[in-house]
């Protein structure tokens, strides 16, 4: 069966859960905090003194998440390297060529898993950091914004702290900057590093036990809601190994012996990878391409554009930031009006799914919580 990205997306969303479900607890656990003790006198000064307290809670979940965190990494991308050697072995074996027996001998995984995981946990060790800074840092300003607002008559202490408080829980703990300059949320950052991760460690598997059958040549398929930069790349052949540039080579024939195939190829895979095919969130599948026997798909009408597939993510993510603010919530009707904000984003969706015909992913509106 063919391999593409999104076989390992359900493995990348697992361990971006574990995060979203401990900045969760981060929020309740601010939250409670506040809380307490609301009608004091003094409670600026309680809640500052009450600081130690909450970055020691703060600390004990961070902990518990990335003990979690690291033993997931490691089991997605195995488990993701698995997917892409057994798409091989499937792909082959319904082709019915002789190459099938080569492809079904087990490959090491571990070489290929530990570099991976390695390289996500190195890229999401400041995370932790980040989340207890971010969190004591709004816990601060709650307080510090609650207490001078009723001095300067603007509005009440409560209704200062839910407007400071809700700021943090809207953003929810970003700062993660990208090579592009992009500063990411910790759910968005953690699964977008978790799917380039997982996406590679079943593309490379796939690709390996192609090679160790003997094909070199490779098929991309069409995407529905292409993005410009995997387009120039669809319903062509590649070549797994050799230079990059648009060729034609002549091979022997998948079935026939002594009989040479002409095919155009119009790169090499790593060439096509490097210029944003197979990124990210992408749809393309790559297949065993065999000469003589392999045909490129007739083109496929599209259910919608790419901007109305980014149109639908916009969607999403405003359904968990407010759910995320019903949360944070204070009081009862802050609670409800949030949560007619989710239903009107909810609306939006099923009709851009309706007008389009867009798969709707319930999955991406959620949010993960522990509580």
């Amino acid at each position: 069966m063919p391999v593409s990205p999104d076989m390992a997306e359900d493995l990348a969303a697992a361990v971006a859960d574990l995060y979203e479900a401990a900045e969760g607890v981060l929020i309740d656990k601010i939250r409670r905090a506040l809380a307490e003790g609301w009608d004091s006198p003094v409670w600026a000064e309680l809640k500052l003194a009450a600081v130690g307290n909450l970055q020691a809670a703060i600390t004990e979940v961070i902990a518990a998440l990335q003990a979690d965190a690291s033993g997931a990494i490691g089991q997605a991308l195995t488990e993701a390297y698995d997917r892409g050697q057994q798409a091989a072995v499937a792909e082959l074996g319904a082709l019915g060529v002789g190459q099938a027996a080569a492809a079904a001998v087990a490959l090491p995984t571990a070489p290929v898993v530990d570099r991976l995981a390695q390289a996500v946990i190195a890229d999401t060790g400041p995370v932790y950091l980040r989340m207890l800074r971010t969190s004591v840092d709004a816990y601060r300003d709650v307080i510090a914004r609650a207490s001078s607002a009723p001095l300067l008559g603007a509005q009440t202490r409560r209704q200062a702290a839910q407007r400071a408080f809700d700021d943090f829980a809207a953003r929810g703990v970003r700062g993660f900057v990208d090579s592009a300059g992009r500063s990411w949320e910790l759910r968005s950052y953690i699964e977008a590093a978790m799917r380039s991760a997982t996406a590679r460690a079943s593309l490379e598997a796939h690709s390996d036990r192609l090679g160790a059958a003997g094909v070199d040549l490779v098929l991309v398929s069409q995407a529905p809601e292409e993005c410009p930069l995997c387009r120039p790349w669809e319903r062509t052949v590649l070549a797994r190994s050799g230079p990059p540039g648009r060729r034609t080579v002549a091979v022997e024939h998948a079935t026939e012996d002594g009989e040479t195939v002409r095919v155009e190829v119009a790169g090499s895979l790593d060439e096509a990878r490097a210029a944003g095919l197979m990124h990210v969130n992408c749809r393309h599948r790559v297949s065993a391409y065999l000469p003589g026997v392999s045909r490129i798909p007739a083109v496929q009408p599209s259910r919608g554009t790419y901007e109305d597939s980014q149109r639908q993510r916009y969607y999403e993510r405003q359904i968990r930031k407010w759910k995320r603010l019903a949360d944070a919530g204070l009081d009862e009707a802050t609670v409800r009006a949030r949560r007619a904000r989710v239903r009107a984003y909810q609306a939006r969706v099923r009709e851009l799914v309706a007008e389009t015909g867009l798969p709707r992913k319930r999955h991406r509106e959620q949010l993960t919580t522990a509580r």
